[in-house]
Formats: C-alpha cells, sequence, structure tokens
C-alpha cells in the first residue's frame, strides 16, 4: 500500500479535521444557500428582495457549499490536496474578515460571530495542518 495514497490512515487526526470542516462549511451551506433569504435576514437584519442581490448571496454561498466537497477531497489524501485547504483558507479569512467588517460598520448582526468566530478556528487548523505536514517532511505543494 502506498502511505501517499492512503494518507488518511497515516494521518487520521488530519482526516478527522476536514470531515468536521466539510461538515461545517455543509451547515453554512444549508442556511445560505438553500435558505438565502432567511440567511440574509439573520445575519442583516433586513429582507433580501432585488433577485440580483439573492443570485449573488447565493452564489457566495455555493462556494461554501463547493468546500464541503473539497474538504472531503482532503479528508482522503490530506497529502496530495493541500491546494485546496490553502484556497480554504485564504476564503476563510477573508470571509471572516468581510463579516467583522460588515459588523463593525453597523450592517451586520451579532450572529456573524458564529461563522467569524468558526472559520478563524478553522483557520488555525489548517495552519496546524501545515506544521503536521511541515514536521513529517511532506511535500506542500
Amino acid at each position: 500500500m502506498n502511505v501517499k495514497e492512503f494518507s488518511y490512515k497515516k494521518y487520521p487526526v488530519l482526516t478527522g479535521i476536514f470531515i468536521v470542516a466539510a461538515i461545517w462549511n455543509l451547515i453554512g451551506a444549508c442556511f445560505g444557500y438553500f435558505n438565502t433569504a432567511f440567511t440574509f435576514q439573520n445575519f442583516f437584519h433586513r429582507e433580501l428582495v432585488d433577485p440580483l442581490y439573492h443570485d449573488i448571496y447565493q452564489g457566495a454561498w455555493g462556494t461554501t457549499l463547493t468546500y464541503f466537497v473539497g474538504y472531503l477531497i482532503v479528508a482522503y489524501n490530506p497529502v496530495k490536496h493541500t491546494g485546496i485547504v490553502i484556497v480554504g483558507g485564504i476564503g476563510k479569512i477573508g470571509f471572516a474578515l468581510k463579516l467583522l467588517q460588515f459588523y463593525l460598520s453597523g450592517f451586520a448582526d451579532p450572529v456573524v460571530f458564529i461563522v467569524i468566530i468558526g472559520d478563524i478556528i478553522f483557520v488555525a487548523l489548517f495552519i496546524y495542518y501545515f506544521m503536521v505536514l511541515k514536521f513529517n517532511k511532506e511535500e506542500i505543494l
């Protein structure tokens, strides 16, 4: 058995991190993508009535749904799919910062801190993931 092909057996903790990350994204997507107007109302305390804004906001949550699949791929082979984690981590940082900016500007309700804190925790776990790979002398890209 090639260890790189079955790295989930070598790194079960990393696999667990990405299964949880996938579930986190699926939960977010269930709200944001499949119940777009409700999520917008809860985050920003205003109705989402413009069909264009609805589709744009839903599309942003579509990225979250896409990363549900991406993190499942990483969970299966954490050594091989570092690029997904890099891009996903950048997205989590960007989304958390934008939600924080919306909150500080008075546009978003405190409920956004659920997403902000959750995404920051995952960024910390992703950093841990890269440290484990580096410590074990795995190629990162």
